[in-house]
């Protein structure tokens, strides 16, 4: 259990960077803290998608731009993760969009970034 609230300690500033989004909660493993910083791709409830590692991480990116940097981002280092934050308040439809954005830039695994449920 000590191992794994560090490895939450560790990993929940990484993926507290950019964007507000109110995430969905849900039981799941954090990222190892071994692994390379991960691609973030925020999506707002509007639709509007940001980039972690774009010039400007605060600023929205369009679709084109998302796919040519997260290709070239991985074709560097392609064991990087890649990550979604979708907000909860906000249609399925701008997640799944994303992930197709994300499939046309040759990304073989997604993960979702969730907030950690409360135990009661």
């Amino acid at each position: 259990m000590l191992v794994l609230l560090i490895i939450f300690m560790v990993t929940a500033p990484l993926l507290k960077q950019g964007v507000d989004v109110d995430l969905p909660t849900a039981p799941a493993n954090p990222l190892d803290v071994e692994s390379p910083e991960p691609i973030v791709i925020t999506v707002d409830k509007s639709g509007l998608m940001f980039l972690n590692i774009a010039v400007e991480p605060d600023s929205k990116i369009s679709a084109e731009a998302l796919v040519k940097q997260v290709k070239s981002a991985l074709d560097k280092e392609p064991k990087r993760p890649v990550m979604v934050r979708g907000d909860a308040n906000g249609p399925y439809q701008n997640v799944v969009a994303t992930l197709v954005l994300l499939q046309q830039a040759n990304v073989g695994s997604v993960g979702l970034v969730t907030e950690p449920e409360e135990n009661p």
